[in-house]
């Protein structure tokens, strides 16, 4: 798998990383240790060095899972991490980026991690109640007392984006990104290219939904949180199936899966992106990683673009209580 730059600072990763939330978080009841740390450790077997957790998944599960199964390859590999929300009785409560606060956390990522230093250190929200510059020097003073390496910032807006920089700068910025998600290309696609800053996309595979396995009879789980989302509502995914089956007739043509060309895609866009596509099954962790051979031509490209313009996505993304965390 050949390796990717993600911002000017000299963070080097392999073309595709490893979102590693939904061994533990989100997708219903989490992963067993034992096999979700079999599943990290074949992602790094197969090619794979950059691995995403964050302490809010689990809570605070995921971390360990993390740092367990990456310990034997500790220094081949990039650990990202977040910090950012608030926890009462270890439950989430609302977002918390006060200076003080980031160093407890951060301390607590450490441990659980098992390192000495984070390797990527992302704020997870925006807190408009800290100053961006406030939370900027704050990690500044972490990468100078060896504790962080890089500075990366999540599903934030190009004003803060800015702001940050300016005071410590940003390797990366995480946020949501795939065919049926493409806002970044419009919102901060320029300034990260400014400002030489890497993009990180979550959810590139649409939570599942470019992978084709999931249709308008498809029933979740009732911990998954694709529930609370209203893109998964019958209705729009009824209408979104458009998309799918876009995707679909492209793959037959090119031999490969919807999720390797959806993958495929994302690498062309820039050569400063490094998707991160999650699963709990290696299967389809074998999947995901084979899109790396998948070639689609500029023909292909515009084909796609011409037909994702005349597709109108039904439903938002985020429930409305998370889309109030979103920085505008």
């Amino acid at each position: 798998m050949d390796k990717r730059k993600i911002g000017n600072q000299g963070l080097e990763v392999s073309q595709m990383g490893l979102g590693c939330m939904g061994l533990s978080y989100g997708y219903g009841v989490p992963t067993e240790k034992k096999e979700a740390i079999k599943l990290v450790r074949k992602a790094y077997e197969l090619g794979i060095t950059f691995f995403d957790t964050a302490e809010i998944y689990g809570p605070f599960l995921n971390e360990k899972v993390v740092g367990e199964a990456l310990a034997p390859f500790r220094n081949d590999v990039v650990i990202a991490t977040k910090f950012g929300f608030n926890y009462v009785d270890g439950k989430p409560a609302g977002l918390n980026s006060k200076p003080e606060y980031i160093r407890q956390r951060v301390e607590g990522s450490l441990k659980r991690l098992n390192v000495e230093t984070i390797d990527l250190l992302y704020q997870h929200r925006i807190d408009p109640n800290v100053p961006i510059e406030d939370v900027a020097g704050t990690v500044k003073d972490l990468i100078q007392e060896g504790k962080v390496k890089y500075f990366g910032m999540s599903e934030a807006a190009v004003s803060n984006i800015r702001k940050a920089h300016a005071i410590q700068p940003v390797s990366a910025l995480q946020s949501e990104y795939s065919m049926w998600w493409r806002e970044p290309e419009t919102k901060t696609f320029d300034t990260l290219q400014e400002l030489g800053i890497g993009f990180v996309p979550f959810s590139p595979l649409g939570k599942g939904f470019l992978t084709g396995k999931i249709d308008v009879n498809t029933e979740f789980s009732k911990d998954d949180f694709r529930n609370g989302i209203p893109r998964f509502k019958e209705e729009n995914r009824l209408a979104n199936m458009a998309l799918v089956n876009l995707v679909k007739q492209i793959a037959q043509q090119k031999d490969a899966t919807p999720a390797q060309v959806a993958l495929a895609w994302i690498y062309l866009q820039k050569s400063w992106i490094v998707p991160i596509p999650g699963t709990t099954k290696i299967s389809r962790l074998e999947e995901n990683t084979a899109s790396v051979g998948v070639q689609l031509t500029s023909e292909d490209l515009n084909g796609i673009q011409e037909a994702i313009a005349k597709i109108d996505i039904a439903g938002h993304r985020y429930s409305d209580s998370s889309e109030k965390m979103i920085d505008k």
